[in-house]
C-alpha cells in the first residue's frame, strides 16, 4: 500500500513538474542580452576601451557585440533591435561609426550571434579626445525586454589617442621626451609597438632587438622620401603644402586626413617632422 502511494505521488509530482515548466516557457516571451565576460566568466558590464592610435592607417574597425537569449533555441530566426543610447553617447553617426539597422536577426536554430559595431577613425580630433558610443539590445519583435538595463547596456570608449608606454623612460636617450607625434611616427615606422622594459628580468636579452627598432626610426624620420619610396606598400605618401613653402604632410593614403607635418629648416638644410609642441622630432 504505502509502495502504491509513493507510485502515485511520484507521477502526480512529474506531472506538476511539467505543467510547471510548460508555463514558464510558454506563458512569456524569451529575453535577450549581451554577453561580455570577465577573466572569472561573470557578466563583465564595464565600459569597452579602444584604440586606433596602434592601427593608425585603419579608417575604421569592427566592435563585435556577442548577444545572447535567455529562454529556447527557436527552429526559425527571430529579430531583436540594438540602439544608441543618446544620452550616454558622444560619438557622431557617420563621423565616429556607422549608424545601426532598425533591425538584427538571431538565426534559427540559435542562442547567440555576434552583430558589428563600425567604428571610425575619420576625424582628426580623435587624436586628442575620446568619444563614447552606448549601446542597448531590446527584444523588438520576437523578444522581451525584462532583464536589467546593465545587462543589455555597453558603453565603448574610443579615440586615436596615445599615452606614454612605461617602457618610454628607459629609451629617452634615443627617443628624448615624450610627444604622442613622436609615438605614432615610431609606431608607423619601427616595426613593432613596443620596447623592452629594462625593469622586467632577464630585459638585458631584448636590447638588441630593441636598438634595431629605434635604428628603424631614425632611418624613418632622418629621411621619409626614401622610406616611402622604399615601402610603397604601407600606402604613405608626401605631399607638398599648397602654401609657397618647401613644407609637406606625410599621411596614409587610406587616412588621408590625418596628417603628419614635415618642415624645412633652413639653417639645418634638412626637413623634421614637428610634434603637437612645435618641437623637431629627433632620433638619437
Amino acid at each position: 500500500m504505502k509502495r502504491n502511494i509513493f507510485y502515485v505521488f511520484v507521477v502526480v509530482a512529474a506531472l506538476f513538474g511539467c505543467k510547471k515548466d510548460q508555463l514558464l516557457t510558454y506563458g512569456s516571451k524569451d529575453n535577450i542580452y549581451l554577453n561580455y565576460k570577465d577573466k572569472d566568466k561573470n557578466q563583465d558590464t564595464s565600459i569597452l576601451t579602444y584604440s586606433f592610435a596602434y592601427n593608425p592607417t585603419l579608417a575604421q574597425d569592427t566592435i563585435w557585440v556577442p548577444v545572447i537569449i535567455s529562454g529556447q533555441i527557436s527552429k526559425s530566426e527571430r529579430k531583436f533591435t540594438i540602439s544608441v543610447v543618446d544620452t550616454a553617447t558622444t560619438a557622431k553617426a557617420g563621423l565616429h561609426y556607422e549608424a545601426l539597422k532598425p533591425t538584427y536577426v538571431m538565426p534559427a536554430d540559435s542562442g547567440t550571434v555576434k552583430i558589428p559595431v563600425i567604428i571610425k577613425n575619420s576625424d582628426p580630433d580623435l587624436a586628442n579626445k575620446s568619444v563614447k558610443l552606448t549601446i542597448l539590445v531590446s527584444g523588438g519583435q520576437d523578444f522581451g525586454s525584462s532583464l536589467p538595463v546593465l545587462l543589455r547596456k555597453r558603453t565603448i570608449l574610443y579615440s586615436a589617442r596615445l599615452e606614454q608606454p612605461s617602457w618610454w623612460i628607459f629609451w629617452m636617450g634615443n627617443l628624448g621626451n615624450y610627444s604622442r607625434i613622436k609615438h605614432q611616427l615610431f609606431l608607423i615606422s619601427s616595426g613593432t609597438v613596443d620596447l623592452v622594459n629594462l625593469s622586467k628580468p632577464d630585459a638585458y636579452l631584448q636590447i638588441p632587438r630593441s636598438l634595431y627598432y629605434i635604428d628603424n626610426v631614425r632611418t624613418f624620420v632622418n629621411d621619409p622620401f626614401a622610406w616611402v619610396a622604399r615601402y610603397p606598400e604601407k600606402g604613405y605618401v608626401l605631399t607638398k603644402r599648397a602654401n609657397g613653402s618647401n613644407d609637406y604632410d606625410f599621411y596614409s593614403s587610406s587616412s588621408p586626413d590625418k596628417k603628419f607635418y614635415l618642415k624645412y629648416y633652413d639653417l639645418a638644410g634638412k626637413y623634421f617632422f614637428v610634434d603637437e609642441n612645435g618641437q623637431q622630432v629627433i632620433i638619437n
